[in-house]
């Protein structure tokens, strides 16, 4: 007995040491990239960090600078434009583009593969067909806006149009991948709910609202966190669309564009880590007032 049993705790080490072997490149790329970059960059916030030579520490200076700058307080308006705006649409979009999808109509497969296709196109391409189909002269949009007796819109120039054609970008590119989700989440609703709903006479809103949306709630709350932690750290559509000489960039800059300008622009990467772990920070706290808020609408029965 006292054999086996050690023949099978040898066992149970190889195959353990085996395991721990598979995963052990993702865990070392996970501590070196991640984790010790995360510690990294806090320490980087509280000192000065140029392009060359070591850092110096000068305490809570960088923060204190971060309050009293301007452009900081501009890009996180920004930012919390694109974030309220942005989510809400985000989610909305995808839950009735997925529930559209969810029925029983023709041609649903090709449906279903014209809405993923954004999802599977890199974002820089993205942001370079957006930028053309904005183009103030020669523009897709602003020549059916032409065609319909309008006058042509500066989508990428103007300030008081910069931030709103981003957002379209944004939600444009976000649904596709949510509707997936939400897609998924529709199909793992159990018929019997819709049958107990059609013998008590409900119709197909009085369906949606009653039953469909409170099943359908966690996935809701997965998209809406998700999308929340993405739009926060846009960066890539305003990079590419928008050129950075202009008074258009400084009207639509996020946070994370005000960091790229700072940290790689300016070499400023002490005062860029403090702009980041401040993000860091916004997000978090956003992320778990949802996470206590989750239980006055999230349905998990």
């Amino acid at each position: 007995m006292s054999t086996n049993k050690l023949r099978f705790s040898k066992r149970k080490v190889k195959e353990a040491g085996a395991a721990y072997l598979f995963i052990a490149p993702m865990v070392i790329g996970l501590l070196i990239f991640y984790f010790f970059a995360f510690i990294q960059n806090i320490y980087f916030s509280f000192n000065k960090v140029g392009a060359f030579g070591p850092p110096t520490f000068i305490g809570w200076d960088n923060y204190i600078r971060l309050v009293n700058d301007p452009l900081f307080w501009t890009a996180l308006k920004n930012t919390l434009f694109y974030t309220v705006l942005g989510v809400p649409l985000v989610v909305g979009f995808s839950v009735v583009i997925a529930w559209l999808l969810n029925q029983k109509i023709k041609g649903q497969t090709l449906y279903r593969t014209a809405i993923f296709l954004p999802a599977i196109t890199m974002p820089a391409a993205i942001g370079l067909l957006w930028r053309w189909l904005m183009n103030y002269q020669y523009g897709l949009l602003n020549y059916i806006i032409v065609k319909l007796g309008g006058q042509p819109i500066a989508w990428l120039s103007d300030p008081n149009t910069v931030k709103w054609a981003i957002l379209i970008v944004l939600v444009w590119s976000m649904v596709s991948y949510q509707v997936i989700i939400m897609l998924a989440g529709l199909q793992g609703i159990s018929k019997i709910y819709y049958e107990a709903a059609e013998i008590d006479g409900a119709n197909k809103m009085q369906i949606f609202f009653k039953v469909t949306l409170p099943l359908l709630s966690p996935t809701i709350f997965f998209v809406t966190i998700m999308s929340m932690i993405n739009i926060l750290q846009i960066f890539d559509f305003i990079f590419l669309m928008i050129q950075r000489n202009t008074v258009a960039y400084q009207y639509s800059m996020s946070l994370v564009s005000y960091f790229y300008e700072i940290a790689f622009t300016q070499n400023i990467r002490g005062y860029a880590s403090a702009i980041s772990v401040v993000l860091f920070l916004i997000i978090l706290a956003i992320t778990a007032v949802q996470f206590v808020a989750q239980k006055y609408w999230v349905n998990y029965d």
